[in-house]
């Protein structure tokens, strides 16, 4: 087996192995209507009942004709009456003759073109084809949409926009969701005070909950219960075991590391079971992973950036399997660096750049200001996290590296 606590710390990758391995999905459902199911995870598999839009339609504004071939230039039609959205029109079409139709309104029976009205001029109730009308019909077929049966979505999907608006225009009002995960977070640290109160010497305004609450409720996991507690082993201990037994998921910030202080990692150890300890990866090395109450457990350092960039690559995608999805990760892409890099050799880094199009339209990474792990202004506009091999020490302006991009698909 393995050793669970490698000197220098699992790798980003392996360490993302062992807790997608040693995640279950969260069992049951809920049904919900369409508008309260954005972001959340589909629990059934859902078929269209019948065809959609159902009817042959009209794509543009203009005029409903008969006959299989494009008329010619010149051609005339008798205007015999209107079909829009929602009123069809009830007569039949004969040769010769035509029908005013609105974009989106079904065809008359007998119709087989939409001529563009563009292409028409009118005296009165005579229309006449003032140009070329090419081969295009100009008609939305019955199933454009959707064929009867046909399978709009699958168990497991992340539902958005695009998800939900066709599912409304199939007819569908309300769906199975899978439970989302409840998210219990601690902060621990005798030196913090809420902001806004005076602070003493050596005392810092807590934000790593105002970080990761603000973190995880855009990733689509609203934190369930928060909590700020001072080092001290007792009240810790009542802490982690009060969220363990009400939450799905256990999240801590600080005290996983090795000092006097530290005591969060040993009462995890000791209330459940400590899977791994320890990254390499820059910013994040002290991190824990282990199970709690038989609810998993993450350890996130307790500098800010560490502990946001390993929610981002570990507590996000587990989040994602409890829900029952596919975990998705940031999209990778190449990128220019803009200018010079200097750095220590030793472990991979993940560096918090700006996305910015170059004169020749290649994408460059901008790096502003300190990458410390304790300074927050390094994520503010952050749209990439460049990949930074971990022997690099010398990066020169123009060179290419991967970098994970950081935006949500909107729809």
């Amino acid at each position: 087996m393995a050793e669970p606590f490698p000197r220098e710390g699992l790798p980003l990758d392996e360490a993302r192995r062992r807790v997608l391995d040693a995640l279950t999905p969260l069992v049951g459902s809920e049904r919900l209507p369409l508008a309260a199911c954005l972001g959340r995870v589909s629990a059934e598999r859902c078929q269209a009942s019948e065809a959609v839009p159902g009817f042959r339609a009209s794509i543009m504004d203009g005029y409903a004709i008969s006959g299989e071939a494009p008329p010619p230039p010149g051609s005339q039609w008798r205007l015999v009456g209107l079909a829009a959205p929602g009123a069809p029109f009830t007569g039949e079409l004969g040769p010769g003759e035509a029908v005013r139709i609105l974009t989106g309104a079904p065809l008359p029976e007998m119709a087989n073109r939409v001529v563009p009205q563009e292409l028409i001029s009118r005296d009165d109730a005579t229309l006449l084809l003032s140009g070329e009308i090419g081969s295009n019909a100009w008609i939305r077929p019955p199933d454009e949409e959707a064929a009867p049966g046909e399978v709009l979505l699958h168990p497991g999907a992340r539902l958005g926009p695009a998800d939900l608006a066709r599912l409304a225009s199939c007819g569908v009002a309300a769906l199975a969701v899978r439970p989302r995960p409840r998210v219990g977070l601690l902060i621990s640290g005798d030196e913090l005070v809420p902001a806004g109160e005076p602070r003493g010497p050596g005392r810092v305004w807590e934000s790593n909950g105002t970080l990761l609450e603000a973190l995880l409720a855009r990733l689509g996991f609203p934190v369930a219960e928060r909590w700020v507690v001072a080092d001290q082993p007792a009240e810790l201990e009542r802490v982690l075991d009060d969220l363990a037994e009400r939450c799905d998921v256990v999240v801590s910030t600080g005290g996983v590391s090795s000092g006097d202080a530290d005591w969060i990692r040993p009462l995890v150890a000791r209330r459940g079971h400590v899977t791994f300890w320890k990254l390499f990866l820059k910013p994040g090395r002290p991190f824990a992973f282990g199970q709690l109450g038989g609810k998993p457990f993450f350890g996130l350092p307790g500098n800010p950036v560490a502990a946001a960039i390993t929610a981002l690559q570990l507590l996000w995608p587990a989040l994602q399997a409890l829900e029952g999805s596919e975990p998705q990760l940031p999209l990778r892409i190449r990128v220019r660096l803009e200018t010079p890099m200097r750095r220590a050799a030793g472990r991979p880094e993940l560096a918090r750049a700006q996305l910015v199009v170059g004169e020749g339209g290649e994408l460059v990474a901008r790096i502003e200001g300190s990458q410390a792990s304790s300074r927050i202004g390094s994520l503010r506009g952050a749209d990439l996290l460049l990949e930074i091999p971990a022997e690099e020490t010398s990066l020169e302006a123009g060179q290419w590296l991967w970098a994970q991009l950081l935006r949500l698909p909107l729809f």
